[in-house]
């Protein structure tokens, strides 16, 4: 049995009191299955500067380009494994705890812990797919991929041929997906815990819905190794590890 201090003790008494909690995850709680966050040094885009929605759509060179760094990426996002903080989110699902998982992330690891895809609200999308902008249309990678990879043919959507095929993630510029977005806003204002984990709160809208819950009268808690913008409105801050923090208190290996 693992003795908590005080800190996790402090969060160990918000989960037992609450009846209906979510969890709202970011980057952070990736990062220790070895995916790297976009803004950190050494990020993603630190290296590459992220291409807008707008030059997707209008640009053949840059359609290709993105599909050029899926190639580079993609390898990382597989073999990439849920860790210790994605499974005790699972058993927080699982236990009936934590009703809804909102996620900033693109990489699927929710899913892959476990958790039911019903019960995960993506909010950026999701990488491990493509879809066509033009009729929707869900692509595997396995379909589009090879054919781009042995000679850069863009691909083109199956069932109407058309070339804007692009990796399910929201791009700069590219509008937010409203039914997420109307989903994610239920379940917070129903909630009475969120526990945000991994997100610097920096990206809007999404960040929203923790200072939504706090004005809803949930209380809130953040898991984050770094401070954040909204660490003086919560009712517990922990500058910890994720995997640790969570799978101490929730009692996952």
């Amino acid at each position: 049995m693992i003795q908590l201090d005080v800190e996790l003790e402090q969060f160990q008494s918000l989960l037992d009191e609450s009846r209906r909690a979510v969890v709202f995850t970011g980057a952070g709680i990736s990062t220790e299955s070895g995916i790297p966050d976009f803004r950190s040094p050494g990020g993603i885009w630190t290296k590459n500067q992220p291409i807008e929605f707008q030059d997707f759509m209008s640009s053949e060179a840059m359609r290709r380009e993105t599909w050029r760094r899926k190639l580079n990426t993609d390898p990382g996002i597989r073999s990439a494994e849920p860790n210790r903080g994605h499974r005790a989110v699972e058993k927080l699902i699982r236990n009936g705890k934590v009703s809804t998982i909102i996620t900033q992330n693109i990489d699927g690891l929710h899913q892959r812990s476990g958790v039911p895809a019903e019960r995960i609200i993506e909010l950026h999308g999701n990488s491990t797919y493509a879809t066509c902008l033009e009729c929707g249309a869900r692509h595997e990678l396995d379909e589009v991929m090879p054919q781009f990879e042995a000679d850069e043919t863009l691909p083109h959507c199956k069932a109407c041929n058309s070339p804007y095929i692009k990796p399910a993630t929201i791009s700069f510029g590219q509008s937010m997906p409203e039914k997420p977005m109307r989903d994610a806003q239920r379940e917070v204002e129903a909630c009475d815990l969120l526990i945000s984990v991994g997100s610097s709160l920096v990206v809007y809208p999404a960040a929203g819905f923790p200072v939504m819950a706090k004005r809803n009268g949930a209380r809130l808690v953040i898991i984050n190794r770094d401070p954040t913008e909204l660490d003086a409105a919560a009712d517990l801050v922990l500058h910890r590890e994720i995997g640790p923090t969570l799978g101490d208190v929730v009692g996952v290996n």
